[in-house]
């Protein structure tokens, strides 16, 4: 009879190790030394206040999963976590609903069409598509726990904090900015409201997500949020279990097909992490089993993802084995088919 303990064939099944400590610290500093010059790029300016970002600030910061952290430049630099909120905020409710709920309520295939699309919802008789599109997010944070909105916006903030390992504030500037001129998520709202897709007031709801995106986190947070997804659900510096392994693994899948919106399947192939940005400029990008990196830097390609944390994440992913794809034949080393 087969006995194998599912556990244990868990704990022997992993992705690899990263490279000793000193490599990997000499590499996170020549992935911030390389791009720290790059000037292109454009800040955000549709939501006021991310205008006012410094353009030459850039940091990097890897965490791995047995808890070492490596920081280079900016990265305690503070700004508002944005739509990478949306990868956790799913987490949280996938923990809740479990894996045939949240895909059966909200969804998890790409649209393939921007994070803000209207289109996409009346393509496709309501639905929200996946929790990283802001209809997605919206009908997601909806069904966070909770009667009230009030309850359900603490259970997000504390949700993220524990992600964070610590607790995670709201800028109240940023939330203000936003509250002024989310026009645009409020229409969503409401149309998703009109094919039954939330349960809850519309308006309310899109304030609870904008005080979501308002949160303000660093790179370093960012880098120990992903981590603790790459570790099982286990924050690798606080030692807590924040999600179980079926829902970071279902995180992370999202994140692979959907987390850079359209241009999710370019970076895949260029990079090969499941991966969510903001426009504030934040990324994450996360190795299962070995850690995850977190930049800042506002300058944004037309897309709306950060131009030198981009880069960061390509050069750390090459050089450190983080691509989810990378592998080598064992044994095969230097043999060819002449």
């Amino acid at each position: 009879m087969f006995t194998t303990d599912v556990a244990t064939v868990r704990q022997q099944a992993h992705t690899g190790s990263l490279p000793p400590d000193p490599v990997v610290r000499e590499l996170v500093a020549e992935a911030h030394s390389r791009y720290s010059d790059h000037s292109q790029g454009a800040i955000a300016d549709y939501i006021p206040i991310l205008a006012k970002a410094d353009p030459a600030w850039f940091g990097v910061s890897l965490v791995a999963v047995d808890g070492r952290t490596y920081d280079m430049g900016d990265t305690e630099i503070a700004f508002s976590i944005q739509s990478i909120s949306k990868a956790f905020v799913f987490a949280l409710v996938a923990e809740a609903l479990g894996h045939e709920q949240i895909r059966e309520r909200v969804g998890v295939n790409n649209t393939g069409l921007p994070f803000n699309s209207v289109i996409a919802i009346e393509l496709n008789d309501g639905s929200p598509f996946n929790s990283m599109v802001n209809a997605g997010a919206l009908a997601t944070t909806a069904l966070m726990p909770g009667e009230t909105c009030v309850e359900k916006w603490e259970a997000i903030r504390t949700g993220l904090s524990r992600f964070a390992g610590r607790a995670l504030e709201l800028d109240g500037d940023v939330y203000r900015s936003e509250a002024r001129s989310n026009f645009r998520n409020r229409a969503i709202a409401l149309l998703l409201q009109s094919y039954g897709r939330l349960d809850h007031d519309p308006l309310a709801i899109v304030d609870v997500y904008t005080r979501q995106c308002s949160l303000s986190v660093t790179a370093t947070d960012l880098a120990v949020m992903g981590a603790t997804l790459a570790d099982g659900g286990v924050n690798p510096v606080t030692g807590e279990r924040v999600v179980s392994e079926d829902v970071a693994r279902d995180t992370l899948a999202l994140l692979a097909s959907t987390g850079l919106y359209e241009n999710s399947g370019a970076w895949l192939f260029e990079i090969g992490m499941p991966a969510k940005s903001g426009v504030s400029g934040g990324i994450v990008a996360i190795a299962p089993g070995k850690g995850a990196v977190g930049t800042f830097s506002a300058p944004l390609d037309p897309a709306g993802n950060s131009i030198r944390g981009q880069r960061a994440c390509a050069y750390l992913s090459r050089t450190l084995g983080l691509n989810l794809f990378a592998s080598q034949a064992e044994g095969h080393q230097g043999e060819t088919n002449d």
